[in-house]
């Protein structure tokens, strides 16, 4: 077993060789080693290490998606690759149904979606798919993203492409620091349930909604075709790879940033702010409330989207 310094040498190799933004991965480089030189970690046990470090590494860098996990089981150190860690987040989705605990017909005719995870694009498709066919003769969806902690950005791009009525619409960019390029997310063309279109949308959020739940209802807010109602989110916007440092200990490095067309930023370290904001236990009922008044003073199949009067979020 290596020592807690080298331990945690390892840890701060990974973040230097990998962080979106390599100015702070300095500047975390030396308040960390300079702790390290102290002696700061030397009697912490695994458990500690991985949160006091976190600790540390946040002081510098407030990125909830940065640090050290702990677990209990021993893990072989291998070199794992891309194809590995998918296989890995794939497993994870198809025993969490791909994301979606459940659909409601609420009175009113409004579709009502819990979803827990983005889905992976490919294999979680049909599952969105027929999601959105549930809701697809509603007349208001509400998509509940509170207890949301993230997932894919195809999978995102998924969801959303469902709210615009073609494959023209550019969504966001995200950067990658470890290739050093820029892949444009837009929406795509053809989808396995109809769409839905000119009908209120609402996405409920909370304090723990993250990640890729985050990426959901801020794209659809900063696009106009949504209000969020709840609260505001934890904020963590950059994709993250996870590395292992020993059979206990790995390490999350955000290595990419997502770029809002809308907006020219994210909601990292700000949280998605809601259109509405109420406690989480009360964002339901309120998103309902407002999704009624909005269907019962129009005619039939005449229901203009709630976000038409706001402007997108910037921060």
């Amino acid at each position: 077993m290596p020592t807690n310094a080298e331990t945690v040498a390892l840890a701060l190799d990974r973040i230097t060789a990998g962080y979106v933004f390599p100015e702070r991965a300095l500047e975390m480089e030396r308040a960390i080693r300079k702790r390290l030189a102290a002696g700061e970690y030397d009697a912490l046990n695994g458990p500690s290490l991985c949160e006091t470090v976190t600790a540390h590494l946040r002081e510098v860098c407030p990125d909830q998606h940065l640090g050290l996990r702990w677990r209990d089981e021993p893990a072989p150190v291998v070199l794992e690759d891309a194809d590995q860690g998918q296989a890995a987040f794939l497993a994870r989705m198809r025993a969490a149904n791909h994301g979606v605990r459940g659909f409601e017909h609420l009175d009113g005719n409004i579709g009502y979606l819990d979803i827990r995870r983005i889905a992976d694009a490919g294999e979680g498709a049909r599952v969105i798919g027929a999601a959105m066919e549930l809701a697809a003769g509603t007349r208001a969806l509400i998509l509940d993203l509170r207890e949301c902690l993230g997932g894919s950005p195809e999978g995102c791009t998924m969801w959303c492409s469902y709210f615009f009525p073609d494959d023209q619409t550019h969504l966001k960019d995200i950067y990658d620091r470890l290739t050093d390029t820029t892949r444009q997310y837009w929406t795509v063309a053809h989808l396995p349930a109809p769409r839905y279109l000119d009908r209120p949308v609402y996405v409920l959020t909370s304090a723990r909604t993250f990640s890729g739940g985050e990426d959901l209802a801020y794209t659809l807010q900063a696009h106009q075709r949504a209000l969020v109602v709840g609260e505001t989110t934890r904020g963590g916007a950059h994709p993250t790879g996870t590395y292992r440092l020993d059979e206990h200990i790995s390490i999350r490095v955000p290595s990419a940033r997502g770029i809002s067309v809308a907006t020219g930023t994210n909601w990292e370290g700000v949280g998605v702010v809601p259109d509405i904001d109420v406690p989480s236990r009360q964002a339901l009922k309120v998103a309902r409330q407002d999704a009624l008044t909005r269907i019962t003073q129009l005619p039939d199949g005449d229901v203009p989207s709630p976000a038409s009067h706001r402007t997108p979020q910037v921060t």
